[in-house]
């Protein structure tokens, strides 16, 4: 810790207040819930209630503080095998508040913790449709009743719909609309929320699941355990149920890997019609799927058969 940030007096908390509602400020839906999530992680790391908490800890602990603090934290989050993306996105949060709090004069130092290296994409298959089928029959024992009707909406969305884990936990009630058949998600990186057409089964587990939820306002998916119950359930926690049901059957699922597998059936169900399976993924960009069809149909694979002669 060097002398300057010794010298930096604490920072109050009401100026700590201000400034998450300046960082937050201005922001889409989509990132500023993201944003707020982030923080909220962050918080359950050091222990203390809240994002405003989390940064008053954070800009008082100094440079050198700080900076250890935030490689701990980096090394938890990849320990916990979360993406480098999401990874990377939780420090920046933190350097875009630290950065903020200097421009406010708050702060005389920044955060310097480094990204880690993002991966490039690896095996796009996922868990398959018969994964998918693997977790859930094992919800149907091992588990609590309401917690095993949530786990089973939560998984179809994922799976049927191809949702991305922070899209599902975004959900709130009025985004659903059973009557219609629909749901309306905030894709990646887009500002306005567009309508899914939910297929029969998806449709069925969320009605089980809103039986024992019940009709108030608020997020779709809440949490169950003890300590953070009828909050938002997060991204963190979904990534470590559907890694528990995984485990339970042998296998190693993330949420994004349920994403992965349904985006391949799509494309062998289609025979390879990626612009067809680019509405239903979401994707903007096509090369990107051409990832998933070239590793569904195994092409390298292939091509290395003939340079062996065995085909």
């Amino acid at each position: 810790m060097n002398a300057l940030a010794l010298s930096c007096p604490p920072v109050p908390a009401p100026a700590v207040d201000g400034l998450l509602a300046a960082f937050l400020s201005g922001r889409c839906e989509r990132t500023l819930l993201a944003y707020r999530q982030d923080l909220e992680d962050f918080a359950r790391f050091v222990d203390v209630a809240g994002a405003e908490a989390a940064g008053e800890l954070l800009l008082q602990s100094g440079q050198g503080n700080a900076n250890r603090i935030a490689v701990s934290y980096r090394a938890a989050l990849m320990d916990s095998g979360l993406s480098a993306a999401t990874v990377n996105r939780r420090l920046a949060a933190l350097r875009s508040l630290v950065k903020l709090a200097r421009t406010f004069g708050l702060v005389s130092w920044t955060l310097d913790v480094p990204n880690v290296k993002a991966q490039p994409y690896r095996d796009t298959r996922g868990p398959g449709r018969e994964g998918f089928r693997r977790l859930l029959g094992e919800l149907e024992h091992g588990c609590a009743k309401a917690k095993a009707v949530r786990d089973r909406a939560l998984l179809h969305l994922l799976y049927d719909l191809a949702l991305r884990r922070n899209e599902a936990v975004s959900l709130d009630l009025e985004h659903l609309d059973l009557e219609a058949g629909s749901v309306s998600v905030l894709g990646k990186g887009r500002a306005e929320r567009i309508a899914l057409t939910l297929p029969e089964p998806t449709r069925s587990a969320l009605r089980a699941w809103l039986e024992l939820r019940g009709r108030e306002p608020g997020p779709l998916f809440l949490n169950m355990d003890r300590a953070r119950k009828g909050g938002r359930l997060t991204g963190r926690s979904v990534a470590r149920l559907v890694g528990a049901l995984g485990h339970s059957v042998g296998l190693r699922v993330r949420p994004h890997g349920l994403r992965h597998a349904a985006i391949t059936e799509a494309l062998d169900l289609t025979r390879g019609d990626v612009r067809a399976v680019q509405k239903f993924s979401r994707h903007r960009d096509l090369r990107t799927l051409s990832v998933y069809d070239d590793n569904r149909r195994d092409m390298a694979g292939e091509v290395a058969k003939l340079v062996a002669g065995v085909v």
